[in-house]
């Protein structure tokens, strides 16, 4: 005997409710970044179940707490911050059980004292099975927020949203009840340090031993005791003058210089150079007017400043296979990219990457699920040594590979590696995917 409609009907509504059931909230859990954890808090929740699962809305009391990479930055830093549902407010409240990786959670986060305003954060798309009538896993987001004021920067959890994909796209809002929840960490930010917007020019690029050179500078301390010099690559010589600064911070000085080894000047304030008080060096050359003995022939040769380039030793990689129903890391390695830096000057680089969505058969794979752990290797002999970026999501926005830090010479031939892992949710669709990933050399 078929069921009655009333049954049907109710079989239709458990149906729903098993892909509404994260009405509330659910996630897998999420490991923090590194960094201050903060307090767990408990505020009261007002949480809106899709209208098609005929639930009414759900108040309960949710346990939340905020973390942040760095509780003391200056004015100007980014800040990471990590909310973390740790207790939500109610559980799955059908018999049905829950597939792992079905929603994606969005919320707010709540600055005030110093600096008001709000964080978006957001997860991924993870989360463990969630068993019929079962309370819901937590679930953590991260966003950041650049730090504008100096102060004590309160950050409190706020309103969530969870979007589940199982059967149906539907979203469930959970408000605070009453705002703001309680502070949960406390960042305290100081006055960052002024930018060096120093410069100098010169009245010429070259002269011979013994010639004066006019040196002009700009926003330097207005009255400051200004020292010009001149440099042999990265030590100071003996040519020196003072200087004073007018009222606009600007002056114009001579420097004689006598030394053949010149190959720049600089201007600083303070009793010896600094790059966060000084300007330069502007290039300058001394020429060698030493008389040829007789029967003797001057030779000179010229170095010539190169470029900044790379190469990559291949642009395809095979990530391993994964089991459907499994999921889990697809791995590989990054084909080696070689950066050679030939300019000579005192510029370093960095080398970011970012990768689009893995696309296949109706279904995509999404860009923050691809994390790499990068290496970098320098040649013997190159002037700048290469730090490997971080390890860690790559995703839609990007992160840096490699880098080489500015420098009075810099330069070098450097080796490029990563080890590469994309976490595949469990029940992705059989098939191929691929992405792009896109490497930048500046």
């Amino acid at each position: 005997m078929g069921p009655t409609p009333r049954r049907t009907r109710r079989w239709r509504w458990a149906s729903l409710l098993g892909a509404t059931a994260l009405a509330v909230t659910a996630g897998g859990a999420l490991a923090c970044p590194a960094g201050a954890a903060g307090a767990n808090v408990d505020f009261a929740t007002h949480c809106i179940p899709p209208a098609v699962s005929g639930l009414p809305p759900i108040d309960g009391t949710t346990t939340a707490s905020v973390s942040v990479d760095n509780t003391s930055p200056k004015v100007g830093d980014t800040v990471t911050v990590t909310y973390t549902v740790v207790t939500p407010a109610a559980g799955n409240p059908t018999d049905l059980a829950l597939p792992a990786d079905i929603m994606t959670p969005t919320g707010k986060v709540a600055l005030g004292g110093a600096q008001t305003g709000s964080v978006t954060v957001a997860g991924p798309k993870k989360n463990t099975p969630v068993p019929g009538k079962a309370p819901f896993p937590s679930f953590s987001m991260t966003g950041t927020f650049t730090v504008t004021k100096a102060g004590q920067i309160t950050l409190a959890p706020g309103d969530y949203n969870i979007h589940t994909s199982y059967i149906l796209e539907l979203d469930t809002p959970c408000t605070v009840t009453n705002p703001p929840a309680p502070t949960s960490q406390t960042v305290t930010a100081t006055d960052g340090t002024p930018a060096n917007t120093r410069a100098i020019s010169l009245g010429s690029a070259s002269g011979d031993p013994g010639a004066a050179v006019t040196v002009s500078g700009t926003n330097f301390t207005p009255g400051a005791s200004v020292t010009l010099a001149g440099r042999a690559g990265a030590a100071q010589t003996a040519d020196t003058a003072t200087v004073t600064a007018n009222a606009q911070g600007s002056f114009s000085g001579s420097l004689t210089v006598n030394d053949k080894t010149t190959t720049g000047v600089v201007a600083y304030e303070g009793a010896s150079w600094s790059a966060d008080k000084g300007a330069g060096p502007a290039a300058y050359v001394v020429n060698d007017t030493t008389p040829v003995p007789a029967g003797s022939q001057k030779l000179t040769t010229t170095v010539k400043a190169g470029t900044l380039s790379m190469s990559q030793a291949g642009d395809a990689v095979a990530l391993s296979a994964v089991d459907f129903g499994k999921g889990g890391a697809s791995t590989g390695a990054l084909r080696t990219v070689t950066v050679k830096d030939y300019r000579g000057g005192p510029a370093g680089w960095s080398l970011t990457g970012k990768v689009t969505d893995f696309t296949g058969p109706g279904a995509k794979i999404e860009a923050g699920r691809l994390s790499w752990n990068p290496a970098c290797a320098t040649k013997a002999g190159s002037p700048s040594t290469c730090k490997a970026g971080s390890a860690g999501t790559v995703g839609l926005s990007g992160a840096t590979l490699a880098s080489t830090p500015d420098g009075t010479l810099t330069g070098g031939e450097f080796t490029v590696d990563a080890g590469l892992s994309l976490d595949v949710p469990a029940f992705t669709p059989p098939g191929a995917y691929s992405g792009v990933l896109t490497l930048t050399l500046t």
